[in-house]
């Protein structure tokens, strides 16, 4: 039983739910994140308290961070298996089926948890009262920091990287799952190349925005 709940088999088909449940919160991240490109800062920060303090949002945010952990440290885990298995390399090149976003998803990765370690620090930590600042004044934090070149430059590449896992990350999840259907698969891939240009995107938008033009 233990083999079966531990096996790369699970751990890959639990990456893949937890994947597809970050997911479906991006797009709600970035919603209200687009508040922030309005000239008053009470609706983003009403709606970032509200995201702070409201019992199921609460629920929700404990299962998020159980996600990112379980994505990121089972990713890790089955790519160090995968280095492990040919320690040694292949004498000869051999051409596989292999993806190039395939092969680089621990990188693009890797950028997604140094964004989220920064994210972190800035935001999740100021409400624990870890770190300095005003955790009901967030619109005015996030400003100061899109005004710094330095954090502009380290987000924008962070998104870009983003795109690429997710572009990768959202077919391989479905096919993970045993859904893969020759009507529907090529629909979730341009699904999933819609998706991994727009919410990346989005994000960009209101970080060139708020750091050129306000």
């Amino acid at each position: 039983m233990n083999k079966i709940l531990f096996s790369s088999i699970s751990k890959k088909f639990v990456m893949a739910l937890a994947g597809l449940f970050l997911i479906v919160f991006l797009p709600v991240h970035l919603s209200i994140n687009l508040m922030l490109l309005k000239p008053d800062p009470e609706p983003f920060n009403r709606a970032a308290h509200f995201m702070a303090t409201f019992p199921l949002v609460k629920i929700v945010e404990v299962i998020l961070i159980l996600a990112i952990l379980v994505h990121i440290s089972w990713g890790i885990y089955l790519q160090i298996q995968n280095w492990l298995a040919r320690p040694q390399g292949y004498v000869v090149k051999i051409k596989t089926r292999t993806s190039f976003f395939s092969r680089f998803m621990i990188w693009t990765g890797a950028s997604v948890l140094t964004f989220l370690i920064i994210h972190f620090t800035n935001f999740y930590f100021i409400r624990l009262g870890l770190v300095e600042g005003n955790p009901e004044n967030f619109y005015g934090v996030a400003h100061s920091l899109f005004k710094i070149p330095a954090y502009n430059y380290i987000y924008l590449v962070c998104f870009i990287l983003l795109g690429l896992h997710l572009y990768h990350a959202f077919s391989s999840a479905f096919q993970t799952l045993g859904l893969n259907h020759r009507l529907w698969t090529p629909v979730v891939k341009v699904v999933a190349l819609i998706y991994a240009i727009v919410i990346p995107l989005g994000f960009a938008v209101i970080s060139i925005t708020i750091w050129q033009f306000r």
